[in-house]
């Protein structure tokens, strides 16, 4: 069902391949994962396999493809896109409508399915995910996950022989990662799949084989999932790849008292009191919020996907509108009172979408623009630059533009700009989305690093994990309210 011989893909102006002499066959109705370090090429195979290299995104193309009986290069986008269909790591780059019916059905419009044949197909796309209740929803009005799994709804309506998911839960909570990958288990003999994933625990078992692509772009290893993994175990580590945590000697570790600094109470960094929040014409999002947190303290905030955890981040970071009761106060001071300015000197915030906070065209520029809105002299501009490339490893990309990184550069990105200036609070959404395992483990190390110079950090994770490796105190929501606040969990 899909085969590639040789392929090899390289973009305009740069030095490597992105991905280099790729050979495997993966027969219909399997599922193959294909695991890889950050830039390791594994989308850029995806966007190859489905014509979208080099149909709509530029690069030069070489070797063999044949996907369900077509040359994605040399067919027609139509045929293509009715054999193969394609979920992207960020859903809302794919919507092309406002609600959830329009996009469902747009592309069947596309395919030209009989109107009257569009409403069982819609239902029942929507029934296979578990999103029956949101025909009529506007899509605006979504959490990350549930954009998620309506994205893979609209693929299903469109029936299409091979599914090709790039990291379809990375914004889903534990238990919807559970029940996507019990549909994708239902899915295995109706569609052949090849899934980039990084939450192996949760669909290693899924695997009829899976596929290393080292940092290189070139194949590692191929093959049925254990014996592969476990005669090319110590080369798959040292690439950055995740595997399961039972065989991850970095798996399990905990955090100790000495890893985190004092905490000061008084003032706290964030002071929130009786919070309640609706976004216009919608249901309350946060009902009632009471939280303290300390100078100094590392909080990881969890909670099913629509629990209300964007929003209360963006409210502790002053970047919604007032809410309809309540207050939050930062080291003190009311957050009504501060000017954007003070905010921003207080709090750094890593969007959950990387694209959403870029504001040039070069990550040099990037890494330096707040550094210069501040007015810091070029020479200390420039010194901090060079040591933000190097240790987010960008210095080879600080020339590129930043939307056209692949989706771990970017948040690699996202979270330097935020710790350029060196504020006191830092609040990230998801900051390991998309990250191999040392790009994950080396941010989260920074992160402690700066939480024991005494930086308070909140972070948004579905990554129990690494919630557990680092955390001194996690805090759960559920349905816009606290439901447990635990330090010292682990």
């Amino acid at each position: 069902m899909i085969s590639t011989h040789d392929l090899t893909v390289r973009y305009p102006r740069t030095p490597a391949p992105a991905v280099q002499n790729v050979t495997f066959d993966l027969p219909a109705g399997e599922l193959a994962l294909l695991l890889g370090p950050s830039g390791g090429g594994k989308s850029t195979l995806a966007l190859a396999l489905t014509g979208l290299i080099p149909h709509h995104i530029y690069a030069h193309v070489s070797g063999g493809i044949h996907i369900a009986g077509l040359n994605p290069a040399e067919a027609e986008p139509a045929q293509i896109a009715a054999r193969v269909g394609i979920l992207f790591q960020d859903p809302e780059a794919a919507f092309a409508t406002l609600t959830v019916e329009d996009e469902l059905a747009f592309g069947l419009e596309n395919l030209a399915v009989p109107r009257e044949d569009m409403p069982a197909r819609i239902r029942a796309a929507l029934a296979t995910v578990g999103m029956e209740d949101f025909l009529h929803r506007r899509l605006e009005t979504l959490s990350g996950g549930e954009a998620q799994r309506i994205a893979l709804a609209a693929l299903l309506a469109m029936q299409t022989p091979v599914l090709i998911l790039d990291e379809p839960t990375a914004n889903l909570d534990p238990q919807a990662t559970r029940d996507f990958f019990a549909t994708l288990e239902r899915l295995k003999g109706e569609h052949t799949i090849l899934l980039i994933e990084h939450k192996l625990d949760a669909c290693w078992h899924l695997a009829d084989r899976v596929l290393f692509l080292g940092e290189d772009g070139r194949l590692l290893a191929e093959g049925e999932p254990e014996t592969t993994l476990q005669a090319h175990l110590p080369e798959i580590l040292d690439a950055g790849i995740w595997v399961p945590s039972e065989l991850d000697p970095r798996a399990g570790r905990r955090p100790a008292p000495e890893d985190f600094p004092p905490l000061i109470a008084d003032p706290p960094a964030v002071d929130i009191r009786g919070l309640t929040f609706a976004y216009p014409g919608g249901e309350p999002v946060l009902r009632g919020i009471d939280l303290r947190i300390p100078q100094g303290d590392f909080v990881a905030l969890l909670g099913e996907n629509g629990a209300g955890k964007s929003t209360l981040a963006l409210h502790m970071a002053g970047l919604l509108p007032k809410p309809q009761a309540g207050e939050v106060r930062l080291f003190g001071r009311p957050l009504a009172y501060l000017t954007p300015r003070e905010k921003a000197d207080l709090v750094g915030f890593v969007f959950q979408n990387p694209e959403h906070q870029f504001v040039t065209e070069r990550v040099w520029d990037e890494l330096a623009y707040s550094l210069r809105v501040r007015g810091w002299p070029e020479a200390r501009v420039r010194e901090r630059v060079e040591a933000l490339l190097a240790d987010f490893r960008l210095t080879a990309h600080a020339d590129r533009n930043p939307f056209a990184l692949s989706q771990g550069q970017k948040r690699r990105l996202s979270v330097g700009t935020m710790l350029a200036a060196g504020q006191r609070l830092l609040i990230l959404d998801e900051p390991t989305f998309g990250q191999d395992r040392n790009t994950a483990y080396a941010l989260m190390d920074r992160l402690r690093a700066l939480n024991q110079q005494g930086v308070t950090i909140v972070m948004i994770t579905h990554d129990l994990r690494l919630a557990r490796e680092y955390a001194r105190r996690v805090v759960t929501l559920a349905q816009g309210r606290v439901v447990d606040d635990e330090v010292g969990w682990a």
